[in-house]
């Protein structure tokens, strides 16, 4: 490897662990955010991508799934949990009655609302630091 290539890798790295660093932040105070409001960082997750789902999506445990990256058996048991702590409701479809949807309470609008906000204000007070992560990233080539 030439020397150039090595402060280049290593520039890349620094700016890599920067932005890392950055999100880590961002995620450890969801987190503490969550438990804080009495919920599980998963329940909060899980919440947040119902609520959050494009409109024209059935929020199903398949795409609860899918879009946190877990296992459908993992989906059905924080779902369990959540609709225990009258957070969500689980009901059947309709027109197929082996897909559970799901949707929020309006205990569970009510927690996701006042969590979102708290990480709104958190997002507006670490963009900059992100933004400048990400530019440099996307500069250093």
């Amino acid at each position: 490897m030439k020397p150039a290539s090595r402060k280049t890798d290593r520039n890349e790295i620094q700016l890599l662990a920067k932005f890392r660093s950055e999100i880590r932040r961002f995620l450890q105070f969801s987190e503490q955010a969550a438990t804080a409001a009495g919920l599980q960082p998963q329940q909060h997750q899980l919440m947040l991508q119902i609520a959050g789902a494009p409109d024209d999506t059935l929020v199903t445990i398949s795409h609860i799934a899918e879009v946190m990256g877990l296992r459908h058996h993992t989906v059905v048991e924080l779902s369990k949990r959540c609709e225990l702590a009258g957070l969500v409701r689980r009901t059947h479809d309709q027109n197929d009655r082996r897909y559970v949807v799901l949707e929020l309470t309006a205990q569970g609008h009510d927690a996701l609302r006042q969590l979102s906000e708290a990480h709104a204000q958190q997002l507006r007070e670490l963009a900059p630091s992100l933004i400048q992560a990400l530019t440099r990233i996307r500069n250093s080539k």
